[in-house]
């Protein structure tokens, strides 16, 4: 071959290489704004999927076609596994759907390759050009956040056109370059009836290229290509079709490592399910490849790239047809398969697992993942404050082990909920969950503090058995009416920062109110015991330091339940 033909074919490449770039950062911004945008409803759809597996599956379609990866989808529910959010039976459901939501990308490449591909792809270049635009000029956040998913859905468009434009010029005419091409994929089987040895090598090719690329839509999109540009017959690209199916496990079974087993479990469920698939098409495929391909043809005649799209659609609806029966019989094959090892889930959502990186993939669900840890790390706190007064009002530190246990896992959720706020706030997410992190921050801090004061009630009741000192009947009365206040205060802080609601805000007033006045009252109190001499020096000392820690306590409490205001209204 001429020097001429070689770098015609090198720039060819280079721009099949440019498109699929354009393509694939098309589908990450379409897909991430698409998310955002969405992101409340995404939480209801996964909690929706815990009711049945016709849901789950509907919820896996809806996710995957929103967020325009099988891959992204099927992290995230390894994700959800990992920290207990989600079984292994409502996990499975959502995968099948992910591999039918997968396929929008097949339509949409089909769409921009089709009779009059110029005019659609132009059509959709406009359309990025006007995202573009918006991005730009807008002021409002959600308008921007529109402008970049029609930048996005353009670009996804170019991408496929620049790809096909650029193999289409490589094959057309008769000249030393087309007939070059056009002779190195006959070699591997184009225009043959029967396919032998290639099957192995065109199955192969998609499961290693999706492998690498860790994209089925990309490399679908690029089989699409060659068999509109009639590079690849119909009965070869339906081979290479299935090996992206199970290629793209690859990223799935990657992310599992080191997460617990359930979550393994679920990115084997994956493996299992993508191969059972192949394997149920592949006999089928071989021995009557060519009546498919010809049926297919009769269908949709002239058409080969809806014909890819509709094979895959066909293949991943199918293979959930079958397979959703199956669910209970996976799950307990994936068990036999990978078994649980001692101890193993001793700790499974003290810290670490209970905010899987995985989720930051999907920033809305993060944020209220991140959420669950908080209350999850006052809770603790908050169980410590109680044992601590029991162990000053009793006398004894029994529970002191009990104490530091809850201790250390606070100090854990602390160190690890501060790590997922800092790369969350990394990604790209929306104003709202901005503020919400920035929130998160400050009532991590005061949960700590809470903490601490409970550290010290500890320390009280240590000085008070050293010193063998007790206190009044009427300061425990005193004592016990405070901690009913804070109980109160804490019980409606909680429900508010939990479920993110205003409602108890009147309740928050009142018991914050009390707490202060029941703090005058315990101080006047103490002064007039002391001036009458019913107050031992010791147990004075400590009572005292006692209502102000629980003061502080209930202020801290109070500043929890006043960062929601930041970015919940009032009457919502």
């Amino acid at each position: 071959m001429s020097i001429e033909g070689v770098l015609q074919i090198v720039s060819a490449f280079f721009y099949v290489l440019g498109g699929m770039t354009v393509f694939m950062i098309g589908m990450d911004i379409l897909g991430s704004n698409l998310e955002k945008a969405a992101g409340s409803k995404m939480r209801t759809l996964i909690g929706k999927a815990t009711k049945n597996k016709f849901v789950g599956i509907a919820t896996g379609t809806a996710i995957t076609a929103i967020i325009q990866s099988s891959s992204a989808t099927t992290v995230m529910v390894v994700g959800f596994v990992n920290i207990g959010m989600m079984t292994l039976i409502q996990a499975t459901s959502i995968i099948m759907g992910a591999n039918i939501g997968t396929t929008m990308t097949a339509f949409l490449s089909a769409l921009s390759m089709g009779g009059a591909e110029l005019e659609v792809s132009a059509v959709f270049a406009f359309i990025a050009f006007i995202g573009l635009m918006m991005t730009l000029f807008a002021r409002e956040e959600k308008t921007k956040r529109i402008g970049f998913i029609l930048a996005g859905l353009g670009m996804i468009f170019v991408g496929l056109y620049t790809m096909s434009f650029s193999v289409t010029g490589l094959t057309e005419g008769d000249g030393e370059v087309p007939t070059a091409i056009r002779g190195m994929f006959a070699a591997i089987g184009y225009g043959k009836t029967t396919l032998s040895w290639e099957i192995l090598v065109l199955f192969l090719l998609g499961l290693v290229l999706t492998g690498i690329m860790q994209s089925s839509s990309a490399i679908t999109a690029i089989v699409i290509t060659l068999a509109s540009s009639n590079l690849i017959s119909l009965h070869m690209a339906l081979f290479i079709v299935l090996g992206t199916n199970i290629g793209t496990c690859f990223t799935a079974v990657l992310s599992s490592i080191g997460t617990n087993v359930n979550a393994r479990r679920a990115a084997c469920i994956h493996l299992m399910f993508n191969i059972i698939g192949c394997v149920i098409f592949a006999v089928p495929t071989i021995v009557w490849g060519g009546d498919i391909a010809r049926l297919l043809e009769s269908w949709l005649p002239g058409n080969v790239t809806w014909q890819i799209a509709l094979f895959h659609l066909f293949f991943n609806v199918t293979n959930t047809i079958i397979l959703m029966w199956f669910i209970p019989q996976l799950v307990k094959l994936s068990q036999l398969l990978i078994r649980n090892k001692k101890a193993e889930e001793s700790h499974a959502a003290d810290s670490g697992e209970l905010l899987d990186k995985r989720l930051l993939k999907t920033p809305a669900i993060a944020v209220g993942q991140a959420r669950k840890g908080i209350v999850k790390m006052g809770q603790l706190a908050f169980a410590n404050y109680k044992l601590a007064v029991q162990m000053l009002l009793d006398g004894n530190v029994d529970k002191k082990s009990e104490f530091a246990e809850n201790e250390r896992h606070i100090d854990e959720l602390n160190k690890y909920i501060t790590q997922f706020l800092v790369k969350l706030s990394s990604e790209d997410i929306s104003g709202i969950d901005e503020t919400k992190v920035s929130s998160f921050y400050h009532v991590t801090s005061d949960i700590e503090r809470v903490g601490d004061y409970a550290e010290n009630i500890v320390e009280y009741a240590e000085e008070m058995m050293k010193a063998k000192a007790t206190f009044s009947d009427h300061a425990v009365a005193e004592i016990r009416e405070m901690d009913g206040y804070i109980d109160e205060l804490y019980k409606n802080v909680e429900m508010t920062f939990a479920n993110h609601n205003l409602s108890y805000t009147q309740n928050i007033d009142a018991a914050e109110n009390a707490v202060d006045e029941m703090c005058a009252k315990m101080k006047e109190a103490h002064l007039r015991r002391t001036n009458e001499g019913r107050c031992s020096p010791e147990a004075g000392s400590i009572y005292l330091q006692l209502a102000v820690n629980m003061e502080r306590i209930g202020d801290h409490l109070n500043n929890i339940a006043n960062s929601v205001k930041t970015y919940v209204e009032p009457n919502s």
